[in-house]
């Protein structure tokens, strides 16, 4: 009884490539489906959500699946409290109660990156050169 130990050259021939070619492009096929699909999903439920009458001020977590929101619906503005199976109207109040804030800041994927990172836009945009000198 003679023992067959595959080398490891022969063990990869063409075909095998193929096969790893055909699998990865077929992968990659069904990421930009996946991506295509999430994609319109969103635009989709962004289009559904679209109105004008109903608003989500303020939402504010009191404890686990249990939140305090500030809507407005037409002209009116109500405290309502949300929980896992129920939604209570806690009260009304008017549009001068509310303190007015500030639009959130809406920053791109590299200013919020740099910002983490502690970058500023002039260490950003420093030149090349003087970068290595400082390094010697």
């Amino acid at each position: 009884m003679e023992l067959l130990i595959p080398v490891m050259g022969a063990a990869f021939g063409a075909g095998s490539y193929a096969q790893f070619i055909t699998v990865l492009v077929v992968f990659v096929a069904v990421l930009g489906v996946t991506a295509w699909t999430t994609r319109w999903m969103a635009n989709y439920q962004k289009q559904q959500s679209a109105n004008e009458n109903i608003q989500v001020i303020e939402t504010t977590r009191i404890a686990n699946n249990k939140y305090i929101q500030i809507i407005r619906a037409g002209e009116k503005y109500m405290v309502i409290a949300v929980c896992k199976d129920t939604v209570t109207m806690l009260g009304e109040i008017s549009g001068e109660q509310l303190k007015e804030v500030a639009p959130a800041e809406h920053l791109s994927f590299r200013e919020l990156l740099d910002r983490a990172a502690g970058k500023t836009k002039a260490a950003r945009e420093e030149p090349k050169e003087k970068q290595m000198h400082d390094e010697k």
